[in-house]
């Protein structure tokens, strides 16, 4: 049995009561430098999103709302086929320090749902994290800066279900000024951040921002 196993029962049977967004942002803006184990230890650093894929609410595609959102289920795996991504998931929640708690860094290919935001698919943000590398090398989303506006991200749910996401918009901010409102904030519709680690490194910092990947749902298989 896995350390995961009664967690994860635990979310099937009973969805835990979740705090307003406005809570949760203030406490992932004050500690959002998630995954600080990166190494930066390679000559070629992670692929930075460039200035063209910023998010803009008014980028065409699927309309906000155009499907209905999904109930609650615990998501088991996400794919990200522009980046050959195809990863579980585990739930992570805050650590003792009030930082998004990432997966265990010694497994590269590896991807977190935190636990305070909604499930994918459900109407709100959720919420998927992942290691951009550890010591050995490049990690499950060292890839994610190199994502473009209508790309897809596809979660599967552990209802059978999965919530396809498109991409319009992919940036990295500092996590100094880390804008948690809008990142985090509900749009009215089904959307996903997927998170990892990006901009400058230093040895004694480590990275100072984060890239994040802003989608919304666009079809459920």
């Amino acid at each position: 049995m896995s350390a995961f196993e009664p967690a994860e029962a635990e979310e099937e049977a009973r969805p835990r009561r979740r705090a307003p967004w406005g809570v949760i942002a203030l406490v992932l803006l004050t500690g959002l430098a998630l995954l600080r184990n990166g190494s930066g230890e390679f000559d070629v650093g992670p692929p930075q999103p460039a200035g063209a894929a910023a998010a803009d609410s008014a980028t065409p595609g699927v309309a906000v709302g155009a499907l209905p959102a999904l109930p609650y289920a615990v998501p088991d795996r996400v794919r990200i086929p522009a980046i050959q991504v195809d990863a579980p998931i585990v739930p992570v929640g805050l650590d003792t320090e009030g930082w998004v708690d990432a997966p265990p860094p010694e497994d590269p290919n590896l991807a977190g749902w935190f636990t305070g935001a909604v499930t994918p698919g459900e109407k709100g943000t959720s919420v998927v994290v992942g290691h951009v590398d550890n010591a050995q090398g490049p990690a499950v989303f060292y890839g994610l800066g190199a994502l473009k506006k209508g790309n897809r991200v596809e979660v599967a749910r552990k209802d059978g279900r999965t919530a396809v996401f498109e991409v319009y918009g992919v940036e990295v901010f500092s996590k100094n000024d880390f804008p948690g409102d809008r990142v985090y904030a509900s749009k009215g519709a089904a959307e996903l951040r997927v998170i990892t680690c990006g901009g400058g490194f230093t040895q004694q910092d480590g990275y100072d921002g984060n890239v994040v990947v802003f989608a919304r749902l666009a079809e459920v298989r």
